[in-house]
C-alpha cells in the first residue's frame, strides 16, 4: 500500500493545500503591527507599519484616522503577499489596539476631527466635572475605575464644552481599533476589554451604565452594542479586500485592547489567576487576571474586563523603559543602552544615595496624577553615569512596587511573565522582582497584542473549539524565574521622595468616601 503525501505537498497536477492562518492587527500608537498565526502558535509571517503623532498643543496627544488606514493598508498588503508565497490562507482577522482613544464619527460615518489618544492630558477640567456629578465611590463600583484624563468618556465632555459645533454632529463615538473593525466591515461594534476603558461600561453587567451617563447628560445611543471579544463584527467588505489583498467577506472578530490582547497572547486570564505579567515597555504594567471584578475602592489602578470573559486589574507607570530611553537620549545618545546597563550593574544596590521617581509623564498607578513630575534626588559630586542609570532601573521597580502594594490584597498573583524590550534585562527584571516580591519568569517568545488579536480570531475560524483551548494550544513556555536583585535601601528612599513630593501614597485613608445615590440601592 502505498502512504499518503505529507500534509502540505501536492499528488501530481494538483495545487498544494494551503495552510490556515488567523491575521492579528495591532493598531497601536507609533504604527500598526500584523502577524499570521497558524493553530499551533506558529507565526508565519509579520510585518508593520508606522504612522505620525500629532501634539498640537503641550499635553495633546492626536491621531488622523486616514493616517491608520494607510499604515494598516500597507502592513496587510505585504502580509497578504507574503502569505501567497508560503502557500498560507487567512481565515479570520482579529483585531487589537491602543486603549481610551475617542474617535468621533457623523451621521454617515465621517470623521468630525483627529482623534483624542490615550495619553492625552487636556481633560483634566472634565475629570472634576464628571467627580462633582458622580461620586468617586459610585464611578468606582460601577466601572471599576475613577475618571482617569486618559479614559475616552472626558474625551467626549471636552468635546461638548470645547467644541460644541463639532458635538452637536457626533452620532457614534468609537474606540481606535473598533474603527478599524467599523471601515472594514462597515458594522460598529465594541467588546469588553477595551469598552471598560471608556469610563462608561458597568462591569458587572457589560454594558454601558445609563444611570452613569445620564448623570453628565450623555446620550448612551453615541456608543457601539457590545459583544464577547471572540464575536464576529462582520466580514470583510469587497471594496477593502481589494485595497488589502484579503479575501472578500473574511470574518473580522472583534478583538480585545491591547493590554488584554498581550494577556491573552501569554495565556492570562481568569483560569488561571496566579499568573499574572510585568511588562518593562515604554510604560510598565502589571497585569492581574480575576474570574469576578474586584476593583481597588480607591481607583487607585485600573479595573477592566478581560478577553477571556473573566475581568483583570491593571496598574500603569507611564514612564518605565521610557525613563531609560529619555536618560539615554539626553545623556549618552551615541553609547549602546547595553553598555549603560553594563554600567549600572557596577554600582552598588542603592546608587550610593541617588534616587528617582520616574514620573516623566506624570503618573497613573497609584498617584493618578497627570502633573506628577520627575525628580532626582541623592546626587553629589561622586556620582556617575552608572549611578544615574541605575537609580533609573531601581525607581522604576519601586514604582511598579507602588502598583502591586494596591493589587497584592485584590488578586492571586503567585508569579509574573516578562514582556516589553526591558524584559531583555535579566538585572532589571530580577530588581522588579524583588520590588514586587513575586517571582519574574521571562518567555523566549516575547508575543503582543497582535498575536493576541489573531488567537482571538481562532475560535471564529473554527480553528480551536474556544478560546481557551486555544490559548493553551499556543501560550508561550516561560523560563525560569530571574534572580531578585539587591535593591539596597533604594524603595526606601524612593517611597520618602514620593510622599514628600506627592504626599498620597498606597497606604494612605481612602478619599473616594462612600457609594453615593447612584450606587446605593442599586443594580450591580
Amino acid at each position: 500500500m502505498t502512504a499518503p503525501p505529507p500534509a502540505g505537498t501536492s499528488t501530481a497536477g494538483t495545487p498544494p493545500a494551503r495552510t490556515p492562518v488567523t491575521v492579528g492587527v495591532d493598531l497601536g500608537t507609533s504604527g500598526v503591527k500584523v502577524v499570521a498565526m497558524t493553530a499551533d502558535g506558529q507565526v508565519v509571517a509579520e510585518t508593520d507599519a508606522s504612522y505620525p503623532l500629532l501634539t498640537p498643543q503641550p499635553g495633546w496627544t492626536e491621531q488622523r484616522p486616514h493616517d491608520w488606514l494607510d499604515g494598516v493598508r500597507r502592513a496587510l498588503r505585504d502580509l497578504s503577499a507574503r502569505l501567497e508565497t508560503l502557500h498560507a490562507a487567512p481565515v479570520a482577522l482579529g483585531l487589537a489596539g491602543q486603549m481610551h482613544g475617542l474617535v468621533p464619527l457623523g451621521a454617515s460615518g465621517e470623521v468630525l476631527r483627529p482623534a483624542l489618544l490615550w495619553n492625552d492630558q487636556r481633560t483634566g477640567a472634565q475629570v472634576e466635572d464628571i467627580e462633582r456629578r458622580v461620586p468617586r465611590a459610585d464611578l468606582v463600583t460601577r466601572t471599576g475605575n475613577r475618571a482617569v484624563t486618559g479614559f475616552q468618556l472626558p474625551k467626549l465632555l471636552w468635546m461638548r464644552d470645547e467644541e460644541p459645533g463639532l458635538y452637536a454632529r457626533l452620532r457614534l463615538a468609537l474606540l481606535p481599533k473598533d474603527y478599524l473593525a467599523f471601515v472594514l466591515t462597515g458594522v460598529a461594534a465594541t467588546e469588553p476589554s477595551d469598552a471598560s476603558g471608556v469610563g462608561a461600561l458597568n462591569l458587572s453587567r457589560g454594558e454601558w451604565d445609563t444611570d452613569v451617563l445620564g448623570a453628565l447628560n450623555v446620550r448612551p445611543d453615541l456608543f457601539p452594542p457590545v459583544q464577547p471579544s471572540v464575536a464576529v463584527t462582520g466580514t470583510l467588505t469587497r471594496e477593502w479586500a481589494d485595497h488589502l489583498g484579503l479575501p472578500a467577506g473574511l470574518p473580522v472578530v472583534t478583538g480585545g485592547g491591547d493590554n488584554a490582547a498581550a494577556g491573552i497572547a501569554l495565556g492570562l486570564g481568569a483560569a488561571r489567576p496566579q499568573t499574572g505579567s510585568v511588562s518593562l515597555g515604554t510604560s510598565g504594567v502589571i497585569f492581574a487576571p480575576q474570574s469576578e471584578p474586584r476593583p481597588d475602592p480607591q481607583g487607585r489602578v485600573h479595573c477592566f474586563a478581560h478577553a477571556d470573559g473573566g475581568f483583570h486589574l491593571l496598574g500603569v507607570t507611564l514612564a518605565a523603559a521610557g525613563s531609560l530611553h529619555w536618560l539615554h537620549a539626553k545623556l549618552a545618545p551615541d553609547t549602546p543602552i547595553e553598555t549603560l546597563l553594563a554600567e549600572a550593574a557596577q554600582v552598588p544596590p542603592g546608587a550610593d544615595g541617588v534616587a528617582f521617581l520616574p514620573y516623566l509623564a506624570g503618573e497613573r498607578s497609584p498617584l493618578m496624577n497627570p502633573d506628577a513630575r520627575a525628580t532626582f534626588a541623592g546626587l553629589s559630586l561622586a556620582h556617575g553615569r552608572g549611578h544615574l542609570v541605575r537609580a533609573v532601573l531601581e525607581g522604576v521597580a519601586a514604582s511598579l512596587a507602588d502598583t502591586q502594594a494596591v493589587i497584592r490584597p485584590l488578586s492571586s498573583l503567585t508569579e509574573l511573565l516578562s514582556t516589553g524590550g526591558g524584559a531583555r534585562s535579566d538585572l532589571w527584571l530580577g530588581m522588579v522582582s524583588a520590588a514586587v516580591g513575586l517571582p519574574v519568569r521571562p518567555t523566549e517568545a516575547r508575543p503582543g497584542a497582535a498575536h493576541g488579536a489573531a488567537i482571538l480570531a481562532m475560535p471564529a475560524a473554527g480553528l480551536h473549539p474556544d478560546l481557551n483551548r486555544a490559548m493553551h494550544a499556543v501560550r508561550p513556555v516561560p523560563d525560569e524565574p530571574v534572580t531578585p536583585q539587591d535593591l539596597g535601601d533604594a524603595p526606601q528612599r524612593y517611597a520618602l521622595l514620593r510622599s514628600t513630593l506627592y504626599p498620597a501614597s498606597p497606604t494612605d485613608p481612602d478619599p473616594a468616601g462612600t457609594p453615593g445615590p447612584l450606587t446605593q440601592g442599586a443594580p450591580a
